[in-house]
Parts: structure tokens; C-alpha cells; sequence
């Protein structure tokens, strides 16, 4: 098939290499000139902006990929794309937007007879080689005519339509709010580990762990390599970055009124690690000395 793909960052730039690899056409359009000329010499068509990426089509219907980032930047590519495609193309979304924004963005496209397809996309950095898991909402007309591009990109067995518009993105902003819960699990266990009055080697385990354990997994994987390049991780620092998906579960968990304490604990972690000094632990450390006389470290301690 020939698509553009719009966007090429850490996952764009490989998903593009992934589609030309397996006989698709690509025309690459990224705001860095730079980007656009990489993706160029490995094989895609460069375009210098969307709508010169629009004019490279020799087929039709036109299919764009998006993989830039959510909100502003992803509606704002999306309405100027609305300017320049006709009735009966398609538009998938392959970023990390909210559910919701993404029904909106479904509303305006439809309206012009242009499909948009949500492109729930894990994989990450590793996607090249291993594949990228895609969960795929949309109407069934535009799905399964984007399907060989799906079956492309992802590992036999991880891909699947899942639903109407606006279920892709629901299920990977679940998915990735498990993802906050798993992650927070093993650095609080490797945290213990380290702690312990016994002089563990955190890789040795991390690395028997992934043959026969119960928690064996991808991320236990990557957690041999981490330890394998950092042993005591001294050149990480513990501030933890969100995207917003992490929140975007808990939400809909408090509206659905599903109890889902280990993922929203997990994101208040991540909060509470950008903090170098908390306020409110300031304040219950002056309040126990008002009221039980308990000891007060100084800031110059």
C-alpha cells in the first residue's frame, strides 16, 4: 500500500522503516527537515509539508498516519488535513490521544466523509525489531482497508480490531495505566531487594526471574539491560515522567466506579517523584512535634 506517515520521532521514524521493509510506499513529513531526509535515504518519499505530502499520492484512497503527539499538535494536524483530503480517505491515529478527543476528531472527519481510524500503538524504541502491539478502533470499512498496513507492523498475533471509533485509544490508555501498576511493582521490589541487609546482585536475580519465574516478563527483560549498563543505576535520576494516559485510566475508573487502587497509587508515585522536597511532609513533621514532641530534622541536617 502507499500511506504518509506524519511524524518521525523515536516510533515514527522505525515504523516507517518497518513499512518500507515489508513492500509499503511511505511518504515522510516531519516539521524537522532532518528527520524527513533520514527516513528519505532508508527508502520513503520525503515532503516538505502536508500538503506537499498530500499532492505525492499516486493512489486512492490516500491513507495519513499520525504519529505526533496528543492534543493541540494532533488536532491541529488533523483539521489542516481535512483541508486537503477528500471524501473517502483516511486518517489513523497512531498517537497517544485521549478516547475522548479522539470521538471528536472521528465527528469532524466524518462530517467531511474522511475515516478516522485510532491506532492504540505499543512497542516503543524495541517496535522496529520486535513488532508494535496495535489495538485498532474504527468503522470496519476503514479498518480492514488499512489492515495490510496493521499486519505489517505488527508480530503474528498483535493485532486486532477492536471496536468502534474511539476503542483503540480506550484500550491502550488502559494498557498503559496496567503499565504504570507493573513498573512501580518491580522498582518498589528491586528497592527492598537493595535495601535488605543482604548484598544482592539486583541483575543476577532480574536475570534468573526471567526463566521459570511467575514474574517473568518484557520489562523484567529491559530490567537486565538497565542493571547490565547501570548496576547501581547512578546515572538515573528518580523522577519519573507521565503522558498522561496513567491519569486518563484513573479517571475513567472513577467514572465507571471501578476501584483501581494499585494503578492510581502507582501514578501518585510518579508525582511524588518530581518533588525534591515535599511540602506536605514538612507540614506533618512540624504537626508531630506540636503534638507528641516527636524530633524535627533542619533543612541543614
Amino acid at each position: 500500500m502507499q500511506l504518509g506517515m506524519v511524524g518521525l520521532g523515536r516510533m515514527g521514524a522505525n515504523m516507517t522503516t518497518r513499512l518500507i521493509a515489508g513492500g509499503h510506499s511511505v511518504i515522510a513529513y516531519d516539521r524537522s527537515a532532518d528527520a524527513v531526509k533520514a527516513s528519505a535515504s532508508g527508502g520513503a518519499t520525503g515532503a516538505n509539508s502536508l500538503a506537499d505530502l498530500v499532492k505525492k499520492f499516486t493512489q486512492s484512497p490516500r491513507v495519513v498516519w499520525l504519529m505526533v503527539p496528543s492534543g493541540k499538535p494532533t488536532d491541529d494536524t488533523i483539521d489542516e488535513l481535512l483541508g486537503l483530503l477528500a471524501s473517502g480517505d483516511m486518517i489513523i491515529d497512531g498517537g497517544n490521544t485521549n478516547y475522548q478527543d479522539g470521538l471528536a476528531a472521528y465527528a469532524r472527519c466524518k462530517a467531511k466523509g474522511i475515516s478516522l481510524v485510532d491506532a492504540g500503538t505499543s512497542g516503543g524504541v524495541w517496535g522496529l525489531k520486535e513488532g508494535y502491539c496495535l489495538m485498532v478502533g474504527g468503522d470496519d470499512a476503514a479498518v480492514s482497508y488499512c489492515e495490510p498496513i496493521f499486519l505489517t507492523l505488527a508480530p503474528k498475533g498483535g493485532y486486532a480490531h477492536v471496536g468502534p471509533a474511539g476503542a483503540g485509544h480506550f484500550s491502550k490508555m488502559v494498557h498503559n495505566g496496567i503499565e504504570y501498576g507493573l513498573l512501580q511493582a518491580y522498582g518498589e521490589g528491586f528497592e527492598i531487594l537493595k535495601k535488605s541487609q543482604f548484598p544482592f546482585d539486583l541483575k543476577q536475580l532480574a536475570e534468573i526471574w526471567r526463566h521459570g519465574s511467575v514474574i517473568r516478563s518484557w520489562i523484567l527483560d529491559l530490567a537486565v539491560l538497565a542493571f547490565q549498563a547501570d548496576p547501581d543505576l547512578k546515572d538515573v535520576r528518580g523522577w519519573v515522567d507521565d503522558t498522561g494516559e496513567g491519569r486518563w485510566t484513573v479517571q475513567a475508573a472513577i467514572d465507571e466506579n471501578v476501584p483501581a487502587p494499585v494503578i492510581t497509587l502507582s501514578l501518585l508515585a510518579r508525582l511524588a517523584s518530581r518533588q525534591d522536597e515535599s511540602y506536605s511532609a514538612k507540614v506533618i513533621a512540624a504537626l508531630r512535634n506540636q503534638f507528641g514532641g516527636h524530633a524535627i530534622k533542619s533543612e541543614k541536617e
